[in-house]
């Protein structure tokens, strides 16, 4: 595994495991597990995705079994919109703790731009100088807003989790960020399958050269640019090949054929739209899935 040294000084795997949408009944407690017995050293969650208390239990287990350690563990989780503000952070901030059942979270994000960002940073600039955050950031941040946020904190944003794909490649944003020193971390790698991704005749060309899925190939083509990436599965299979991608590398002919596909545009939905705002803001959620 290669690592990336955020500015925190704390050292980040390139690969990591997600757990978007994994919310069935003992399914994200399952993933972890067999992800971290797979190799995986990177969790990341989200208070919103539901699912942290069985994210922390799969934890909790794998250190138990001796499988890992604490310290060889990276996890994220991240703030909800309803949490970002002076009032409500620092409870979510222990909220996500204690349902991790963790001390400490080697990430914390905000997960979306939007409510009383300074506030909420204020809180994670406090946690972070007690030790209870090894590092933070921001996720969703165009330039715009990661620009206001720096330059008017204390403690610049580590590292923002945006949306990047071969359809969607950011890279404007990727540039300019790298100016403030945040090290980008790729969402939705494979754009959940949009544009017939996993069928194109491109990325299958490429495949087929180095012996590897089109999977394989956009992971690579994250990390060999130094991109933090993750990936979901909940198939031990699925999550071994995605980790498998260390013993190769693109061409810089590969690269630029890549660059083609970029259609410079989201392929979900765009953070600046005011109903998708309007929507957010009054999305309240609960922290823990209801199951029947």
């Amino acid at each position: 595994m290669d690592y990336k040294t955020l500015a925190s000084g704390i050292e980040m795997p390139l690969l990591g495991f997600g757990v978007f949408q994994v919310q069935e009944k003992g399914a994200a407690k399952q993933a972890v597990l067999d992800a971290i017995k797979t190799g995986y050293r990177l969790i990341d969650t989200a208070a919103s995705y539901g699912n942290e208390r069985e994210v922390g239990e799969a934890i909790l287990e794998a250190i138990n079994q001796g499988i890992v350690k604490r310290e060889e563990l990276f996890v994220t989780s991240k703030m909800w919109v309803q949490d970002v503000s002076a009032q409500q952070a620092t409870a979510a901030i222990q909220s996500s703790l204690q349902r991790l059942n963790l001390d400490y979270l080697d990430l914390y994000l905000i997960h979306q731009p939007y409510n009383d960002v300074f506030g909420a940073w204020r809180a994670m600039e406090s946690a972070y100088r007690s030790g209870q955050l090894k590092a933070i950031g921001v996720s969703n941040f165009d330039i715009a807003q990661l620009t206001n946020l720096a330059e008017f904190s204390d403690i610049k944003p580590m590292l923002n989790q945006i949306e990047v794909n071969p359809f969607q490649q950011n890279k404007k944003d990727i540039t300019y960020f790298s100016q403030y020193g945040v090290q980008v971390e790729a969402w939705a790698p494979f754009a959940e399958g949009k544009n017939d991704l996993f069928s194109n005749i491109l990325l299958r060309k490429i495949a087929d050269k180095h012996h590897k899925s089109i999977a394989q190939i956009v992971l690579r083509w994250l990390t060999q640019r130094n991109i933090i990436v993750v990936a979901k599965s909940v198939k031990p299979e699925r999550m071994a090949q995605n980790l498998d991608i260390f013993d190769f590398k693109l061409t810089h002919q590969e690269l630029a054929e890549i660059e083609t596909l970029d259609t410079n545009s989201s392929q979900f939905f765009n953070h600046a739209d005011p109903d998708m705002i309007k929507w957010m803001a009054n999305r309240e959620i609960s922290y823990d899935v209801t199951f029947n």
